[in-house]
């Protein structure tokens, strides 16, 4: 039970984490183009219009897909949950590379 507490914690990270930078990006996104914080790509730092609008863009998207990820992590981990220590690795550790791979996919 402790490993499956300890993989469910896992994967609530990522739609967390997404729901609460998306949150400040939304409402309290950096005021001027930098290297260290924020939304970096190559054109959100064309210039200070585009870099408002990505923060904004990308912080609705991040919430609304935190939000969305965030329930289907704990039905896939209540599915398992009576399952083998194998069983609920796999499920948790699928479960991280999907949510990875949505968050890469939302930055492009």
């Amino acid at each position: 039970m402790g490993f499956w507490i300890f993989m469910t914690i896992c994967g609530l990270l990522l739609p967390l984490l997404m729901i609460l930078i998306g949150f400040v990006f939304q409402k309290n996104p950096p005021k001027t183009i930098n290297s260290v914080y924020g939304y970096r790509t190559t054109m959100s730092r064309k210039n200070q219009e585009t870099w408002d609008f990505a923060h904004q863009y990308c912080g609705r998207l991040w919430w609304k897909t935190g939000w969305t990820m965030l329930p289907v992590s704990v039905l896939i981990m209540l599915f398992v949950r009576t399952g083998s220590e194998n069983l609920v690795a796999l499920a948790g550790g699928l479960c991280v590379f999907a949510q990875c791979a949505i968050l890469i996919l939302s930055i492009l």
